[in-house]
């Protein structure tokens, strides 16, 4: 049986757990993430963007903030959906409920597709990637980030860790993690297995990145340096050339 990685968030106490840890200061969403994301981004005006797993689409009214013309979000999750159409009003931004590996991909569409934390609950990446490839306009470019494989390789309890332990780096596959009082489950697959995904779907590689911290995002130097001993997240942008 196929996963939904949208179904942790239909419980709703793992949502309502999930919502308020965003919230928290220094979070690692907003410390770590964000900054490389928009970094990768760039310059987003005028452009038709596609969200894959877009959760409550705050990041939508960002991108209308900085200029682009059009923005769809596709999400599995029904709690998380709710709570995008309300976070759009006011925008011309649309929010599609379905798991983003059974979505109808419309060929040469898209100038910019972004998926965030998200590819990790997929299975089966390489479908994925070449349903992208195909949706984007000549020159379009394709930007993610996923849970580092350093964390995937062997999750462990959640709470705030003091050591990490990697284990069965090169056995990818599923896995199993307790998170927020209730189970995630993720594929871990290597670095080099992402990289290679991205060739296969026909992708230009241009940038691979880490989430390595930036002081000034950080309110607490205890917390920046707890960041600097292993990375949390990888990132990867490619361009499909016309």
């Amino acid at each position: 049986m196929r996963y939904n990685g949208s179904e942790f968030y239909d419980d709703d106490n793992n949502f309502e757990q999930y919502m308020e840890r965003r919230k928290r200061p220094e979070n690692a969403n907003d410390t770590l993430e964000k900054p490389i994301i928009w970094e990768l981004l760039g310059d987003v005006a005028g452009m038709n963007i596609l969200d894959m797993g877009c959760g409550d689409a705050r990041f939508g009214t960002e991108l209308f903030h900085q200029g682009c013309a059009a923005y769809t979000g596709i999400e599995g999750s029904r709690n998380m959906v709710e709570a995008a159409k309300k976070v759009l009003e006011g925008y011309k931004g649309t929010v599609v409920q379905t798991r983003i590996e059974d979505w109808d991909y419309p060929a040469e569409t898209f100038d910019l597709v972004v998926s965030r934390l998200v590819i990790h609950y997929i299975q089966d990446v390489d479908t994925l990637f070449r349903q992208v490839h195909q949706s984007l306009k000549a020159n379009g470019r394709f930007i993610f980030s996923v849970e580092h494989p350093v964390i995937t390789s062997t999750l462990q309890p959640s709470g705030l860790r003091t050591d990490w332990v990697v284990d069965n780096y090169f056995k990818a596959g599923y896995r199993e993690q307790s998170w927020l009082g209730g189970n995630v489950r993720k594929y871990h697959r290597t670095i080099e297995d992402y990289f290679t995904a991205m060739q296969k779907a026909g992708f230009e590689i241009g940038q691979l990145r880490e989430s390595k911290p930036v002081r000034k995002h950080f309110i607490h130097e205890e917390t920046y340096e707890r960041r600097l001993r292993i990375p949390l997240f990888l990132f990867l942008a490619g361009t499909k050339r016309g």
